[in-house]
């Protein structure tokens, strides 16, 4: 198999690239379908209201697919780009923090869960750009991806819990629903800290220097003292 274009040699909007902008643009479709009244709007039927949260819960699910959608695309057709790399996280983050923030809105979700999560993220951004600053790209791990899709349940979970559709046919099925996507949503907040902690484990080097003996070593004798202090100001 060939290998994938770099930015310089793929055009940045490639297929994929198209996609992960459509997830953005359409972010702010699902927020309205979720809070906003649009039903009245239309003199929809009675039904459609019971059906909203299930509508959000899909335009969300279908949303957080097209990740996996935009790379495949642009693994299969080896168009990798610099744009696409800084585009693809971007747009997955703007997902999430819309939908966490949206439920924090319709008090569904407290706000300390949305605090964990998107503190994570801006933590982790900030890592990441200070590691490749310093030349070292850190890849991520099967604890992000595991926590990516913990969140993304989770989300959809919480959108339709407390729905009349499950309300309204047995309590016994509001009680599981609701224990259930707890539980999710409990998992992913665990996941969320563990894959943090992943990522300074392996910036640790970036971050305090080698260490041997439990100490970290010298600067070598080609690095200059005073730049070394100016460096760790910021």
């Amino acid at each position: 198999m060939s290998e994938p274009q770099r930015s310089g040699t793929a055009m940045p909007m490639n297929p994929a690239n198209t996609v992960t902008i459509a997830r953005m643009v359409l972010i702010p479709l699902f927020l309205v379908v979720l809070l906003a009244d649009w039903p009245r709007w239309f003199a929809a039927p009675a039904f459609i209201y019971v059906l909203r949260p299930w509508l959000a819960a899909a335009v969300f699910g279908v949303l957080a697919a097209t990740d996996a959608v935009d790379g495949y695309l642009a693994r299969s057709r080896n168009e990798i780009t610099t744009f696409g790399k800084f585009l693809d996280p971007l747009a997955d983050k703007l997902l999430v923090t819309a939908a966490l923030l949206a439920l924090i809105e319709i008090h569904i979700l407290p706000a300390w869960i949305a605090l964990v999560i998107i503190s994570r993220e801006f933590i982790i951004s900030g890592l990441r750009m200070v590691a490749s600053a310093e030349g070292t790209v850190i890849a991520a791990s099967w604890y992000g991806k595991l926590k990516t899709v913990l969140q993304i349940i989770a989300i959809i979970m919480f959108i339709v819990k407390d729905s009349s559709l499950i309300t309204g046919l047995s309590s016994q099925l509001a009680w599981w629903m609701q224990g259930a996507a707890w539980c999710v949503m409990g998992a992913a907040v665990i996941m969320t800290i563990v894959s943090m902690v992943d990522y300074f484990i392996h910036a640790r080097e970036v971050l305090i220097g080698p260490w041997t003996g439990g100490k970290p070593l010298a600067l070598s004798a080609s690095e200059d003292a005073e730049d070394a202090i100016d460096d760790t100001t910021d």
